[in-house]
């Protein structure tokens, strides 16, 4: 095969690289999990964190973390092939399944976090009205945030029926993949 076709080909590639490391930021992710989704995903094959590190130029170590941050992400997963010892990991090749992964992984942990932190501030505030003596603005003000956790709970319990309603596919019954 022409040497120049082939080159040109490997360029394309490495652009297409480059606009899923790009595109990543949209996520909420870094240029480095983007590029090395993309490489795994342009290679259309499984590879090795010694491959990775190879193509990336950074080191193994490097590479184990960005590998288990897209495994985290749901973008990524540990693969067996028969024959090979070494670990190998694979990304989806569906554009809007990793988008959803990348979503609902996303939106996933804040859930977590913020109805973390409703229940505690509910649980102070409770406490502070049942056991403080207060003045009647002060216990206004408390009501007042009690409602605000209330209302903080019923959008994060909103948002959790959204990443549920992506993560079941529901969402493609109502937007189609064209």
């Amino acid at each position: 095969m022409d040497e120049q076709p082939l080159e040109r080909i490997k360029q394309v590639e490495e652009q297409f690289v480059e606009k899923i490391a790009d595109n990543m930021h949209t996520y909420g992710v870094s240029a480095t999990v983007g590029r090395v989704l993309g490489i795994i995903y342009m290679n259309r094959r499984p590879m090795t964190l010694d491959e990775l590190s190879q193509e990336t130029g950074m080191s193994k170590t490097r590479m184990s973390q960005v590998v288990r941050e897209m495994v985290d992400l749901n973008i990524a997963e540990k693969v067996f092939e028969k024959g090979i010892r070494k670990d190998l990991y694979n990304v989806e090749q569906d554009y809007y399944q990793t988008f959803v992964s990348l979503f609902t992984s996303n939106w996933r942990k804040t859930i977590q976090k913020n109805k973390m932190f409703e229940k505690k501030m509910s649980a102070e505030l409770k406490f502070m009205l049942e056991n403080e003596a207060l003045d009647e603005e002060m216990e206004q003000k408390m009501n007042i945030l009690l409602k605000e956790t209330k209302e903080w709970l019923d959008y994060y319990q909103w948002l959790a029926q959204l990443v549920e309603f992506f993560d079941s596919g529901e969402i493609f019954k109502h937007v189609p993949k064209p």
